[in-house]
């Protein structure tokens, strides 16, 4: 059994967007609001905030509505068309409202976008599940994620290149640049792509049995070991107790360690200018390297995966982040030995987001994978919600130095939360 990598990478052009947009927004948006409309480090927090309550709300329903939809286009391709087409649309408005200083007009076009991307991000993440045999789907989601990688690295040359020194540059072209990928992507996808033929084809070639879930508890904890004689559960059935404390667990970690990461990415920009002395564009190149080094490991980790497991890997990947969070709060201005901290952090997160999403949906029927994708989302998103607000708190009313002991300590959590999960982890064909 061998993944199609050809294939998972046209199913990973959805991601690819929807990564550009979310480097881009966590980066500019704060920038925006502060320089261009004044506001204090928790208001913009809450606002940076705003965008994962709607998620909160939408994903899980948007991903459970488009496990029962059934078009001639598939389960999930129609809200990725329409989701893209409206967050393009909308994304127009926002640097004419920025240019223009008209906050009530910023406010409801993002507000638009934001509910744009929502209504399609749950499809897209579990479009890759729906056409990826289990056993392969740290694999796939590496090239998923390397996608998504890809789409940040994008997001990040533009900053760099096109936005200038000053408080208030124009943003016009940045934005423009991010909505032709997004266009250019749903594109490629379309083409490439045929959702319902090849969810056929797959379940004909490889069976049921290898595209349902982990059914019920393991009688060993060494999760390696496949076992036999069980069935899949049906699509809503519920989960046996042990598999459902384990749920539990890594969508607590999952909670944790985005509120870690979430901080950090949100907040540099800010921190690198108060800090450390970046001006212009610059703390772009800090963050480039960190997905450089994601991309370069993506692959490589999706085959380290498959032999010493997905949970070893993530707790490896916690780990090397919590060193480099603590190393970074030791320096009071920029050194270039902060980019090998930054390549370290994005290996780590490659990590993480290689085999987090897949050890979820290995816990679940092929009937819930959007319900359960949602559920990832619920919980990555309350993270979102939760640290840019009370991180942004502790920068205005503490210290900028706060950030990365903020960090380390919310990392720590999920290391400890992380070590009690004992299923979902990847089995042998």
């Amino acid at each position: 059994m061998k993944l199609n990598y050809r294939r998972t990478f046209f199913i990973g052009l959805a991601f690819m967007s929807i990564s550009a947009f979310w480097q881009m927004y966590d980066n500019i948006i704060p920038l925006i609001l502060q320089n261009s409309f004044h506001l204090g480090e928790t208001l913009t927090g809450a606002i940076m905030a705003s965008d994962n309550v709607l998620a909160v709300v939408l994903l899980p329903a948007l991903g459970a509505l488009s496990d029962r939809a059934d078009t001639r286009w598939g389960r999930r391709t129609p809200f990725i068309v329409v989701g893209t087409a409206l967050a393009v649309l909308f994304m127009t408005l926002l640097p004419v409202a920025d240019n223009s200083r008209n906050l009530p007009l910023f406010m409801l076009s993002l507000g638009a976008v934001l509910l744009s991307m929502g209504l399609y991000r749950s499809p897209a993440v579990a479009l890759m599940p729906d056409l990826t045999p289990k056993p392969l789907r740290s694999q796939a989601n590496a090239v998923i994620n390397l996608m998504g990688a890809i789409g940040g690295v994008y997001s990040l040359i533009l900053i760099s290149l096109l936005v200038g020194d000053g408080a208030t540059p124009d943003y016009t072209w940045l934005f423009a640049g991010v909505a032709l990928l997004m266009v250019a992507a749903v594109i490629g996808l379309l083409c490439t792509v045929r959702e319902k033929k090849l969810a056929a084809q797959i379940r004909q070639e490889y069976g049921d049995e290898m595209m349902e879930a982990e059914p019920e508890e393991p009688k060993a904890v060494d999760l390696s070991k496949s076992e036999k004689g069980r069935d899949s559960r049906e699509a809503g059935e519920k989960l046996p107790a042990a598999v459902r404390r384990s749920l539990i667990f890594i969508l607590l970690s999952i909670f944790f360690w985005f509120t870690a990461y979430n901080a950090v990415t949100t907040a540099f920009s800010r921190y690198a200018r108060t800090v450390w002395g970046i001006e212009g564009g610059g703390f772009a190149n800090c963050l480039m390297v960190a997905t450089v080094a994601a991309i370069i490991s993506y692959i490589p980790i999706g085959h380290i995966s498959g032999r010493i497991g997905r949970k070893k890997s993530i707790l490896i990947g916690l780990v090397l982040m919590l060193g480099c969070y603590l190393a970074a709060a030791f320096f009071t201005s920029y050194h270039p030995i902060i980019n090998v901290g930054f390549a370290l952090i994005g290996i780590g997160w490659a990590a993480i987001s290689v085999n987090s999403l897949p050890m979820v949906v290995e816990m679940c029927s092929l009937g819930d994978v959007g319900k359960y994708t949602g559920l990832y989302y619920t919980f990555s998103m309350a993270a979102q919600i939760f640290t840019p607000v009370f991180s942004g708190f502790l920068l205005q009313h503490v210290s900028y130095r706060t950030l990365f002991p903020y960090a380390c300590v919310f990392s720590i959590l999920a290391i400890l939360t992380m070590s009690q999960v004992r299923h979902g982890d990847n089995r042998p064909a």
